[in-house]
């Protein structure tokens, strides 16, 4: 059902919108680690004009990509959101659907987190030992074998005996992309190694091996919603969960963030990139409905006076703000627009 969801959108016409036929609202879509920021930009906004306040949906930053660039018109969304930058892939999508004129902004910076129940065991992790966790691979006898190691301490034995279980997301999220670019394909843990490169010597064959993430049911993914995984660590205490520094920050009373290498996720630390789960957020505008949708270049001046605000009223909700280096770029790249 949602593979013919997305085909209505790739196949819808895409034609400019008239003034006349324009959507009286802004139409925001994407990633979920983005929506309590975005949302917030957009209630603010409602405040401040006499404008309809815009729709965010949460779909996922994969799922947003295609929505968006599935052409130009009032079906299609005018903004999506997303934890990683867009792909080679996607603005070819784009393009293919007329959609050419793409402005991304860097919203701030957020960190993934690996967490867990605050009244049970604080890890401190290696990325070898995250890697060796999630991986669907694992060496025995100097070949790969699928991964069956069942307890922390098979890991690691400075670790506990706890069974593995790891509540993380989707493949279509953001956060899974981070995850895999950031642990998984990490030089030293895979791409590197002798065995996968003895085993794998096509690249790209490497790269999807090393990319392969358990499905043993030791990782559980979970969709775009990462209050689930809240949930799922305050009712299970051996439990750990992956996503967004945000979601730690506004759970401290129930759950507690890993170390990684001795590094706590913290503002100072992710900002510093001290901590190196470390990524920035992304909105992307579609410059071809700048004319045609009410308020959307409002919008973009509310969402660059809102990351560049002193209060740190978004920094309150767990986004790590830019540097003024960073916002004076930003700035001169939507000049033009609003």
């Amino acid at each position: 059902m949602l593979k013919d969801f997305f085909l209505i959108f790739i196949f819808a016409v895409s034609i400019p919108l008239s003034k006349a036929d324009a959507r009286k609202y802004i139409r925001i879509v994407g990633s979920s680690t983005v929506f309590p920021f975005i949302s917030y930009i957009a209630e603010d906004f409602n405040r401040v004009f006499s404008l309809k306040t815009p729709v965010v949906e949460s779909i996922g930053s994969g799922a947003g990509f295609k929505m968006f660039c599935a052409g130009i018109g009032e079906n299609t969304p005018d903004i999506t959101t997303s934890s990683r930058p867009i792909k080679d892939v996607e603005r070819e999508l784009c393009k293919r659907n007329g959609v050419n004129e793409v402005v991304e902004i860097i919203l701030g910076y957020d960190g993934v987190v690996i967490a867990n129940s605050n009244q049970s065991y604080k890890f401190d992790f290696t990325k070898k030992d995250l890697f060796e966790t999630l991986s669907a691979y694992s060496q025995e006898n100097g070949k790969l074998v699928k991964n069956n190691k069942k307890f922390w301490s098979d890991i690691n034995q400075a670790l506990p005996k706890m069974e593995i279980e790891i509540y993380g997301p989707h493949q279509d999220m953001g956060t899974y992309d981070a995850l895999v670019n950031f642990v998984m394909l990490d030089q030293y843990s895979c791409m590197h190694s002798r065995i996968f490169r003895e085993t794998y010597n096509d690249l790209e064959e490497r790269k999807r091996a090393c990319s392969n993430i358990r499905e043993d049911g030791r990782y559980i993914k979970v969709g775009n919603n990462e209050n689930i995984i809240i949930q799922k660590l305050k009712s299970n205490k051996n439990a750990l969960g992956i996503f967004s520094f945000s979601f730690l920050m506004r759970n401290q009373d129930k759950i507690q963030g890993s170390t990684i290498a001795g590094i706590e996720p913290t503002y100072e630390n992710i900002s510093s990139r001290k901590y190196i789960l470390a990524r920035p957020l992304y909105l992307y505008i579609k410059k071809e409905h700048l004319n045609t949708v009410d308020g959307l270049r409002e919008f973009i001046r509310e969402v660059i006076d809102s990351i560049s605000a002193e209060d740190g009223y978004l920094s309150r909700r767990g986004l790590i703000p830019l540097s003024n280096e960073d916002i004076k770029k930003i700035s001169a790249r939507v000049h033009d627009i609003v």
